[in-house]
């Protein structure tokens, strides 16, 4: 299947990179709102530059659309290339608020067409290892499912970009841009979330609207507790990795990006030597905590192929809209409770 690539910044070159890599796919060529910015990206990795968006959408031999726009920018191009008969993949988050995702899906499903999320952090052995765990059952009851993203951003990232740190476009801070990644993590192996109470602060930069960190206490609907932590205040020389910590009544998982810190159960089975023989963790780097540009694009390249997968298979992929909704709606709630001095916010069933 033939891609095309809407937004040529760094996302678009991820996309570029795991397209190249992938099977199943191929980069027809790429569009951007800048027509000069099209050309010298398409340039650099030598592929065809539409002059406009509608010019890459009228091509025929385009079967799938992915965006990198700012996040709060995903809607208007999906809903083109959606009209347009196209299937379309969207970088993090799907769009920053559940109404504009529930236009989509339902724009989506009424033109016949695939609408797919990039949800990277899910494709790789660790996950695939703690999912199994958690749905064969071997933590007995869950008790405890948390989530801690200890990044650093510097006042130049913000800076940037006049859509970094706005409402508007990048739909909240530490949370909405840099955790949902591992937030959706958390909610893919420990399940749907109750309710949840949350302190927001913009603590160590200037001229954005957003927070830079945020502490949420989770109610699961299986009863279990949790933290969410999410900063881009939090320096480090090497940049923390992101952590996604499970515990019950019989086991005891934390994760630490692509690398196990604790595989300990109650009742081990054979597999566990595997896991600790190739799984656990080293130097502990934290994947893109302190530059985002370091982030590999090989997950990417899973995801990509997954939603191809699907789209043959005639089946939902297993990173579709109804699973990028979760981690959004979550956090709008963290920052409902925050914005109403940490009450409590009850997600729907």
């Amino acid at each position: 299947m033939k891609f095309g690539i809407i937004g040529t910044g760094m996302i678009g070159a991820f996309h570029a990179k795991a397209i190249a890599a992938m099977e199943g796919g191929e980069l027809g060529g790429v569009a951007d709102m800048v027509p000069e910015r099209a050309v010298a990206f398409a340039n650099d990795i030598g592929t065809h530059a539409y002059q406009s968006v509608d010019e890459m959408l009228a091509d025929p031999a385009i079967d799938i659309v992915t965006i990198g726009t700012p996040s709060g920018a995903h809607f208007d191009p999906a809903m083109a290339a959606i009209a347009a008969g196209k299937h379309v993949v969207v970088e993090k988050p799907l769009e920053i608020t559940t109404d504009r995702i529930d236009q989509m899906t339902q724009a989506a499903a009424a033109n016949g067409v695939t609408i797919a999320a990039v949800l990277n952090r899910r494709f790789h052995p660790a996950m695939d290892a703690f999912k199994k765990a958690v749905d064969t059952g071997r933590f007995g009851r869950l008790t405890s499912a948390s989530a801690y993203i200890k990044w650093y951003r510097d006042q130049a990232y913000y800076d940037s970009a006049g859509w970094r740190g706005t409402w508007a476009l990048d739909g909240g801070g530490a949370l909405m841009n840099q955790s949902i990644h591992t937030i959706d993590a958390l909610i893919h192996l420990a399940g749907p979330v109750k309710s949840v109470q949350a302190n927001t602060a913009c603590l160590a930069h200037v001229n954005i609207e957003v927070e830079d960190i945020a502490v949420a206490i989770l109610e699961f609907e299986s009863g279990a507790r949790g933290v969410i932590e999410g900063s881009t205040c939090t320096w480090s020389s090497a940049g923390h990795p992101s952590r996604v910590q499970l515990a019950g009544t019989e086991g005891s998982v934390f994760l630490a990006d692509e690398a196990f810190e604790i595989w300990d159960f109650m009742k081990p089975v054979p597999e566990d030597e595997a896991v600790k023989a190739t799984m656990m963790s080293g130097s502990g780097t934290g994947l893109g905590a302190n530059d985002p540009s370091a982030i590999s694009f090989f997950q990417h390249q899973r995801n990509f192929e997954e939603v191809v997968s699907a789209i043959k298979e005639g089946r939902e992929p297993t990173t579709s809209a109804a699973e990028a909704r979760k981690s959004v709606e979550l956090i709008q709630a963290i920052y409902k409770s925050a914005q109403n001095a940490g009450k409590p916010v009850y997600l729907s069933k």
